[in-house]
């Protein structure tokens, strides 16, 4: 089995983490292929939205294509500007004329799919999530990841505040109500939401984030003034907490994609 996946790639690494970890089509292969059955290949094919504003083409999503994976940003999906306006465009029009096309968005990306379709995005009022966080899984997100608890990476002070219409709630955290949100395909019952039928995942956590990126990017923005030394001594504190990226939310990403493990 091989499948193949576009990457909206919106925006870099931080120099400071670059070095060691290189690009963002990197780090998800890496983090893909590490939630990957042994006898599945994948392709993952970069797309820069941001300084060449490119796309997969129609023809290479009607046949080529199996999914899209957006990528997170410094950006904020709520900007007015040229490169998110089109993303955001490109977004709504795929995912309601392409249904055949699995989306999963990444924190940023998850922001921009709320926004796309019915959604919005906001600043979440100066309150940053940063490292391992526990989630509070719905039922529905409890019987897609096949846990009880969740705990992912973060790193974002915007937010989605609500659920966009069509979407289900995957879990909540005390700062950010929506940690994540599904859409099934039309005409999906509620004893099929499962992860063969699902068209649309996000989440507003880093599944792909190892600990020396977070404390990479927590040391620049430290440095930077963005981040208090106060909240940075607090993600240290939690640095090795438990994170699920790969174990269970890879999974279930490779899941929707129709990889079983």
């Amino acid at each position: 089995m091989s499948k193949k996946l576009a990457l909206l790639v919106s925006g870099k690494l931080p120099e400071g983490v670059r070095a060691t970890y290189r690009d963002y089509s990197v780090v998800f292969k890496d983090f893909l292929r590490c939630s990957l059955p042994k006898d599945v290949e994948f392709t993952l094919d970069p797309y820069d939205v941001v300084n060449k504003m490119e796309y997969p083409s129609d023809e290479q999503l009607d046949a080529y294509y199996d999914g899209i994976i957006y990528t997170g940003s410094a950006a904020s999906a709520y900007e007015d500007i040229e490169w998110i306006n089109k993303l955001v465009a490109f977004s709504a029009r795929v995912v309601n004329e392409k249904p055949h096309i699995k989306i999963i968005g990444i924190c940023f990306g998850h922001q921009i799919l709320a926004r796309a379709l019915g959604g919005e995005c906001v600043p979440n009022n100066g309150l940053w999530e940063v490292g391992p966080t526990p989630v509070d899984l719905t039922d529905l997100g409890r019987r897609l990841f096949g846990v009880d608890t969740l705990s992912i990476q973060q790193m974002h002070r915007d937010h989605v505040p609500a659920v966009p219409p069509t979407f289900h709630l995957l879990g909540s955290t005390a700062v950010s109500y929506n940690q994540g949100m599904v859409r099934f395909a039309p005409g999906t019952r509620p004893e099929q939401q499962n992860l063969d039928n699902v068209h649309v995942i996000t989440f507003q956590g880093h599944p792909e984030f190892a600990e020396g990126i977070v404390t990479g990017i927590v040391a620049g923005r430290v440095k930077a003034g963005v981040i208090s030394a106060e909240l940075a001594a607090d993600v240290e504190r939690r640095k090795n907490w438990r994170h699920d990226g790969i174990e269970v939310l890879g999974k279930a990403i490779w899941g929707v994609l129709g990889v079983k493990h």
